[in-house]
């Protein structure tokens, strides 16, 4: 199935325009991460958190007052999503579950006549939530570096190192975008989890995947093409998987919408991430892993005729 019969895009022609885009977007991010930076769940700070969901809404300030009660101040309170879900977050530390049921005690007893249902309950130490911390992060940085030899033993150097470019671009641009987005709507909680870093991780996927396809529609023209000139050899590939890529990236794309709206609060930031994961994915496949490796080549080949 194809979308476009045949396309004849100058995809390379513009690449130092997109690479300022590019530049641009990461900037903002990275003001935003220095100004405004992330807010890291229960997952990686340690404590215990609770999603409750009330048949009735609920006032975020009756809340505050039942863990006043109890002893549970200065807890983080706050809508997740509608009035009837609250989030509320401690770092308050005690055996087993104890600071979650003396939670739902208090609750019980101060709202009696609005009844609720814990969504979710976690608890987490803070050497634990330190040590997933340092674990998530390694966890990118080992992906990426055993991607950059995959490619590179599968392709030539330079393309392994275009893809990691690619990737980190992904990576910073989209964690940018939740630093932005995060608290401002209260629908959408942005909070960097495990779902978070598993949405990452995934995304680092579905983006090399496409960038290995074109790399190898690149090699394949390479070989019959051999008197064509390299941006227009690459231009070529790049509309030959045109049509794929849209497919491909499209399908997971509607599955996302789809999960983000109706696969409940706890999802939405996973589905967030992949939403925009997929977008830099998809454009940085054309216009950071292909775009580098035709600089770099561009760059070799003056080098061989200066010398010559």
């Amino acid at each position: 199935m194809r979308f476009f019969k045949k396309t004849s895009i100058a995809f390379m022609q513009k690449r130092r325009l997109w690479y300022s885009i590019s530049a641009s977007l990461i900037l903002i991010g990275l003001i935003s991460l220095f100004f405004k930076g992330l807010d890291f769940g229960t997952d990686f700070v340690g404590g215990t958190e609770l999603i409750v969901q009330f048949k009735d809404n609920v006032a975020v300030g009756d809340i505050r007052t039942a863990m006043d009660r109890i002893g549970v101040r200065q807890a983080e309170i706050k809508t997740f999503g509608s009035e009837k879900d609250i989030l509320i977050r401690t770092e308050i530390q005690g055996e087993g579950t104890t600071i979650g049921q003396q939670i739902r005690s208090g609750l019980a007893a101060s709202i009696p006549n609005n009844p609720f249902t814990v969504l979710k309950e976690d608890k987490i130490g803070p050497k634990v939530g330190a040590e997933l911390r340092r674990d998530a992060i390694y966890a990118v940085i080992a992906s990426l570096i055993a991607i950059m030899l995959y490619v590179a033993f599968r392709f030539k150097f330079i393309y392994g190192v275009g893809a990691v470019f690619a990737l980190f671009h992904d990576v910073l641009v989209t964690l940018g975008l939740i630093s932005l987005c995060n608290g401002l709507l209260p629908q959408l909680n942005l909070e960097i989890s495990q779902n978070i870093v598993a949405a990452f991780l995934t995304l680092v996927g579905l983006s090399v995947n496409d960038t290995v396809v074109i790399f190898d529609r690149i090699r394949e023209n390479q070989k019959i093409f051999r008197s064509m000139n390299l941006i227009d050899l690459v231009n070529k590939s790049l509309n030959e998987t045109l049509s794929r890529t849209i497919i491909t990236s499209g399908t997971i794309f509607l599955v996302l919408v789809v999960l983000f709206f109706l696969g409940g609060e706890v999802n939405r930031g996973f589905a967030f991430t992949l939403l925009f994961g997929i977008i830099t994915g998809t454009y940085s496949s054309i216009y950071i892993a292909s775009a580098i490796v035709v600089d770099w080549s561009k760059r070799t080949q003056r080098k061989a005729q200066l010398i010559d």
